[in-house]
């Protein structure tokens, strides 16, 4: 019974994850965060974020700092559409 149980639970979970919509990233980055900073952040030489979960940490920080009210799966696209488009974890 807590096979059935666990079971149905992964199963209906698998359905409910969704990709991040990279599209959204670039228009959310373009809209909040190229006032404060260009795009140079993300590739120079001595960049802060070293990993996704830093990468993480950081969309975090900013979108707080800034007060910004995003939905973890706005923030999430973020992360997911600078990791493509510029660090590559």
């Amino acid at each position: 019974m807590k096979f059935f149980y666990a079971s149905a639970v992964f199963v209906l979970t698998l359905g409910s994850s969704q990709a991040a919509d990279i599209d959204n990233g670039d228009d959310l980055h373009f809209t909040n965060c190229t006032g404060c900073h260009d795009d140079s952040v993300y590739t120079r030489e001595n960049r802060r974020v070293s990993s996704l979960p830093r990468l993480g940490a950081q969309v975090r920080f900013c979108k707080d700092s800034l007060g910004l009210t995003w939905f973890e799966d706005e923030v999430e696209d973020v992360i997911e559409y600078l990791n493509q488009t510029y660090y590559h974890f």
